[in-house]
């Protein structure tokens, strides 16, 4: 991998190519995005960049003594972080993530990384946290198949038998049951980017990408070839 950038989803939209084909893409405003440290094999045993994304404040601490007590809020950077960006002579960032560069090496403190690191026609991976559905069903959950839906039917939604009384005699570890939905992490590989608008930091990436709108997404070269 020789470049990523990190971004947060805006939403989706349609455009026409050249050739009068419409697209569904989706709108990334990615970066600028900020070194903000340059690991080595010497010093780390590992190649690698720190990048930084989003601003965040410093931390605050508010006193709040109403109700006879004393609550103390807290809020944005602590001295630690706030060490750490100013060694790398950057302001405080919100998101920080770490990628294996194969050319960290060419990479210094403070450099930006600005969407125009990608071209049209670039495949990337987008890897981000979808979104919650909270506690749902097998049938939306797993795409079970319903049971009739006469009066007469005492089976509807059920997710059915989950194991015989006698053998084996319980429910085996990943049977596919209700429960919680989404909020997991997704990569969706090898998906082409459309347009890049250098000037406004936009990436318009072909069909959908995980995770809902303002969510944080990572966007790298991808790693599989498309066959």
């Amino acid at each position: 991998m020789k470049k990523a950038i990190l971004a947060t989803k805006i939403g989706m939209t349609q455009i026409f190519k050249e050739d009068g084909t419409l697209v569904p893409v989706t709108v990334l405003e990615a970066g600028p995005c900020v070194v903000t440290q340059v690991k080595t094999v010497e010093n780390d045993g590992y190649s690698a960049v720190q990048v930084g994304f989003g601003e965040k404040k410093e931390r605050i601490v508010n006193r709040d003594k109403s109700g006879g007590k004393e609550v103390i809020h807290r809020h944005g950077v602590n001295k630690a972080q706030q060490g750490h960006f100013k060694k790398a002579g950057v302001s405080a960032k919100r998101y920080l993530r770490e990628f294996r560069f194969e050319n960290a090496g060419e990479y210094s403190l403070a450099q930006e990384i600005k969407a125009d690191i990608f071209e049209s026609g670039d495949k990337v991976d987008a890897t981000a946290i979808t979104k919650g559905k909270g506690f749902q069903g097998a049938i939306k959950r797993h795409g079970q198949s319903r049971g009739p839906m006469a009066h007469g039917s005492k089976y509807h939604r059920h997710a059915g038998s989950n194991g015989a009384c006698s053998s084996p005699s319980k429910v085996f570890k990943g049977k596919k049951m209700p429960g919680h939905m989404g909020s997991v992490q997704v990569t969706v590989k090898n998906l082409e980017v459309v347009r890049v608008d250098a000037d406004k930091n936009l990436l318009l990436v072909k069909g959908a990408v995980p995770g809902a709108k303002k969510a944080l997404i990572t966007i790298k070269e991808t790693a599989k070839a498309e066959a």
